[in-house]
């Protein structure tokens, strides 16, 4: 018997860790250590992409802030291309299985990109970062992606919104460490080595699924170990299909989208600030690092005593407007301020709010949904639409730029957009709430 499996519910460690948890989060005893693994597993991941997001940001500029569409371009083409053999996975192979897979997908990117890093020259490695850049637009996605996709599957609505908050709490930590990793050590280390800790961490989270998929059933008061998983099933072109025949995923789309589309609108803007106010590479990689850690800081802060009490106390529908309506204001400061203490501020302010209220509420959207949408329909929706929105952003804003607009002018661009945002947030949430009481009143058998 593990550590892990001592402490659980009804033993004397178990009783004790609940007693201290309980007074801070509202956890069930059966519930802990399922939340110790969710905690390890996605501290692992964005630990890991936190280590190599300072570097994909870096190479972003080196390589050229007009160049910055294309790769956003190349990013959509790439999401594309792994959707379909992950549906294909998901309607073949077990949750188990599946997953670890991905992950090692993943691993074996990293190590490839340090092989070639090591060994490239300076020519080279522009066109390297531009790949590289690429992938961890597309890696950031699929990683954090697959385990909200998991975590939808284990947890019901009510429990996701006494959760989900705590447990994203867990990639927060995650997010601090890798981010404090990479701007302490990368005026010292090579970005080869960052890269090998990134892929070490990746491991961890494979290993965590294993322990996810023993322990899930005790959330159903069933026996560990007895998960009896199957495959989920389906056609590849499942999640697409599924998306556009519902209302309701359609509108989960629109909410993404919009969302993606003024985070563009705010990193193009970010981006060339970066490279007029830096030259030292080093110093784009320590700033973009510190911003990480400063956004993440804020975030633990809420999540481990805002985000549980705003969606029991409020609900799911103004929960997820609240970072529509900070948006509006953000870039109403910004037209009024176009400088990069403004757009620092914005982005840290901006980015807190969305992991620590936004992202759990928008997790919670796919709790209420069949099995083979939360992984399918979920996985086209977190990576390609997310993608489109990118690429909405980054063209636009090229073309405004090349219209002669300035930072003040694109921020009054962005408003309506963020207004439509946050109507549409509204009727989402207002809309989850009605079929998770649906839901509750006739739970599904055998999930």
């Amino acid at each position: 018997m593990s550590a892990q499996d001592r402490t659980a519910p009804g033993s004397p460690g178990g009783g004790l860790l609940y007693r201290l948890l309980s007074r801070v989060i509202d956890v069930r005893p059966e519930e802990i250590p399922i939340l110790g693994w969710c905690w390890l597993y996605i501290f692992s991941v964005l630990s890991s992409y936190y280590i190599i997001r300072p570097i994909r940001d870096q190479m972003g500029v080196a390589g050229g802030v007009n160049n910055l569409q294309w790769l956003f371009t190349a990013s959509l083409v790439g999401m594309l291309l792994l959707n379909l053999p992950f549906a294909w996975l998901v309607g073949r192979l077990p949750r188990s299985r599946f997953i670890p897979i991905t992950y090692h997908f993943f691993v074996a990117n990293i190590l490839v990109f340090a092989a070639v890093l090591r060994w490239s020259d300076p020519a080279s490695a522009v066109w390297i970062g531009r790949v590289f850049f690429v992938w961890v637009s597309v890696f950031n996605l699929f990683v954090v992606s697959v385990f909200w996709q998991m975590n939808v599957d284990l947890f019901s609505p009510e429990q996701g919104k006494r959760l989900f908050g705590v447990i994203a709490a867990g990639a927060t930590i995650g997010a601090i460490v890798g981010s404090s990793v990479t701007a302490s050590l990368a005026h010292y280390l090579s970005p080869v080595f960052l890269m090998l800790g990134s892929a070490a961490l990746l491991e961890v989270a494979v290993f965590s699924v294993g322990r996810l998929s023993r322990l899930s059933p005790t959330l159903h008061h069933r026996p560990a170990g007895t998960a009896g998983e199957t495959p989920i099933g389906g056609g590849i072109f499942g999640g697409i299909i599924h998306t556009f025949r519902s209302r309701y995923l359609i509108n989960v789309g629109v909410f993404l989208l919009l969302f993606s589309l003024t985070s563009t609108f705010l990193y193009m803007e970010q981006a060339g600030i970066v490279s007029r106010s830096f030259t030292d590479r080093g110093a784009q990689i320590s700033f973009f690092a510190t911003i990480d850690l400063l956004v993440n800081v804020l975030t633990l802060a809420m999540q481990l005593f805002v985000t549980g009490r705003i969606l029991l106390m409020f609900g799911v529908a103004l929960s997820l407007g609240l970072l529509p309506a900070l948006t509006i204001i953000g870039f109403g400061a910004l037209a009024l301020v176009p400088t990069i203490t403004a757009v620092a501020a914005f982005q840290v302010i901006r980015r807190a709010a969305d992991y620590a209220i936004a992202r759990p509420s928008r997790e919670l959207l796919f709790t209420v949904v069949p099995r083979e949408d939360r992984f399918k329909a979920k996985s086209f929706i977190d990576t390609i639409v997310y993608r489109v929105g990118d690429q909405a952003g980054a063209w636009s804003t090229g073309l405004f730029r090349a219209l002669g607009l300035g930072t003040s002018e694109l921020a009054l661009v962005a408003i309506p957009f963020a207004a439509l945002w946050l109507v549409n947030g509204l009727w989402l949430g207002r809309r989850q709430e009605l079929l998770a009481s649906r839901q509750a009143a006739a739970p599904a058998v055998g999930d």
